[in-house]
């Protein structure tokens, strides 16, 4: 299968050509560094009538790939659900989540000045703001916020942040087990 274009640097040789078929059929292919500066243009240009022959199909192969690519990136974007992530910090502590004590931490300012609700408000189904910079953020409880605690990185990087603001600490997974329990029961 032969690919309808060809790739030609505009600082190396002109008649250097990168063949494209290994990308239409999904394999990866390691390019030689990038001279500098990185922002060089890069011109496409067709392959010859005699090469080109069912050239058609290997575009349209890479616009596939491509756009498969884009999709798998927008799906580990939300690659759980709140209740996995309950499931996993209750697992890790090895006790499950307990609303009552959830909602108790997440009001408290443990010795500090804030506490979860100093940002998130006393009931986290509405838009909270930020205590020091009135940034709006949208809500914590899953039931008001489908997308809360759906992407893992997200989640691990907002309760390590949060966590060191109101406790200037890593918060343990019972706690973050309890706060998520008391979440998951608003309605």
């Amino acid at each position: 299968m032969n690919a309808p274009f060809s790739l030609a640097s505009s600082t190396g040789p002109k008649n250097e050509l990168i063949d494209m078929r290994p990308l239409a059929l999904g394999k990866t292919m390691t390019l030689p560094p990038a001279p500098l500066p990185l922002a060089r243009p890069v011109a496409l240009r067709p392959r010859p009538a005699s090469r080109a022959r069912h050239g058609h199909r290997g575009l349209r192969a890479a616009a596939v790939s491509l756009c498969m690519a884009m999709a798998t990136a927008v799906a580990l974007a939300a690659d759980t659900t709140p209740a996995r992530q309950l499931e996993r910090f209750a697992a890790e502590a090895g006790r499950p989540g307990q609303p009552e004590a959830g909602r108790a931490f997440f009001t408290r300012t443990h010795g500090g000045a804030w506490s979860c609700a100093s940002c998130h408000g006393e009931q986290p189904t509405s838009r909270g703001r930020h205590a020091s910079t009135g940034k709006a953020i949208d809500p914590l409880a899953p039931a008001a916020n489908p997308s809360a605690f759906t992407d893992t990185t997200q989640v691990d990087k907002w309760f390590r942040r949060n966590c060191r603001d109101v406790l200037r600490r890593e918060c343990s997974a019972g706690e973050k087990a309890d706060v998520l329990a008391w979440l998951g029961s608003l309605r």
